[in-house]
């Protein structure tokens, strides 16, 4: 098992980034996520997957635009958007399977 599988396979909720260092709406979502980050403190864990770096990894859950989030919680998938999503919903939803 690799290491994404074994953080995505825990009992804490695990938010995934898959973006891109050249995406426009990729950069608005960085200070969106911190401050779901401050709001949700260690109740989640949120990470970010460069697409251009971890190609497979991407070819492996379809990611065919970014900014795509998805959310995991005991290796299953509980959520997925593409674009840029709102701190407040996003914390509202990672507070759901807290």
């Amino acid at each position: 098992m690799n290491e994404f599988e074994k953080l995505i396979a825990g009992e804490k909720p695990v938010l995934v980034d898959f973006f891109a260092t050249w995406c426009g709406p990729c950069k608005m979502m960085a200070p969106v996520l911190e401050e779901v980050k401050k709001q949700v403190g260690d109740s989640a864990t949120i990470i970010k997957i460069d697409v251009d770096r971890n190609q497979q990894l991407a070819m492996n859950y379809g990611i065919q635009s970014v900014p795509t989030l998805m959310l995991f919680k005991r290796g299953e998938l509980l959520w997925r958007a593409s674009g840029v999503q709102r701190a407040a919903d996003l914390a509202e939803l990672l507070g759901r399977y807290a």
